[in-house]
């Protein structure tokens, strides 16, 4: 684990002021922007510490060359399970990433020989189809480095939960259309794909990292694991349903803040 540096407290400080000030950074400052994940990563955890909220759970995704981690925690009052869901933030358009995510049911705890999928699926309480809340702290996230992006939590800006997705590992995850419809009305569709290939595949390599790092995943978190179709920019304010397939849909009215 990197030692804290006064860089890292310069930059976790500068995050922190945008999500309680509501307001955007174009970057961060040259003599505190991380240089590697290692950076990126303690200053997410500063961050947290700052936020000074449990983490009721966690995004992720199976680590590339280009993002060698892909993981951030998901703060509990973030994650809404009721409909109007409001959003921090301004404007009539909000950014969501249809998503499965999984429950655990019991601790994960460190141990010296990984957990293998089958001990992860076992773990599980329950899957649940959900919407990742999308907003990073910069103006242009496609303009920051993917360090900056890890260190703000890769653009998270919460969690809505829908609906129980019952017995998911009989289920085929891999691919399915998203249908949106709006008051009724057919608003977008995308034909959805799995980024990892499963979902599975990202909770069993989290469980493991976490595990690894000493902050394992705990009873009770909620894990979502890679949108099916990247971001889609939806109206708030207006009743939405997210058709997965032919599994349950999700139901849910954004707002903002008046």
């Amino acid at each position: 684990m990197t030692q804290d540096t006064p860089a890292h407290e310069a930059a976790a400080q500068a995050l922190y002021d945008a999500r309680v000030g509501g307001h955007l950074l174009a970057g961060l400052p040259a003599a505190c922007r991380p240089a590697t994940v290692d950076d990126a990563l303690a200053i997410q955890r500063r961050v947290s510490e700052l936020v000074a909220q449990p983490v009721g759970g966690w995004k992720c995704s199976v680590p590339t060359g280009p993002r060698p981690v892909a993981a951030a925690p998901i703060f509990a009052p973030a994650i809404r399970t009721a409909s109007p869901c409001q959003l921090e933030g301004s404007g009539t358009l909000a950014k969501v990433e249809p998503e499965v995510a999984f429950v655990l049911g019991r601790d994960l705890p460190a141990r010296t020989t990984p957990y293998a999928d089958d001990e992860i699926r076992a773990a599980v309480r329950e899957a649940r189809l959900v919407l990742e809340l999308i907003g990073a702290r910069y103006v242009d996230p496609a303009a920051v480095t993917f360090p900056e992006l890890l260190a703000d939590g890769i653009a998270n800006l919460g969690l809505f939960v829908g609906p129980v997705l019952p017995e998911p590992w009989q289920r085929a995850l891999e691919e399915f259309p998203v249908t949106v419809t709006r008051n009724g009305a057919a608003f977008a569709t995308r034909d959805g794909r799995h980024p990892d290939g499963h979902p599975l595949r990202p909770l069993v390599w989290l469980a493991n990292y976490l595990a690894a790092r000493g902050d394992p995943l705990r009873a009770g978190q909620i894990v979502t694991t890679g949108s099916y179709c990247g971001v889609i920019e939806v109206p708030v304010g207006e009743p939405l349903a997210f058709a997965f397939g032919d599994l349950p849909s999700l139901a849910v009215t954004l707002t903002r803040p008046a």
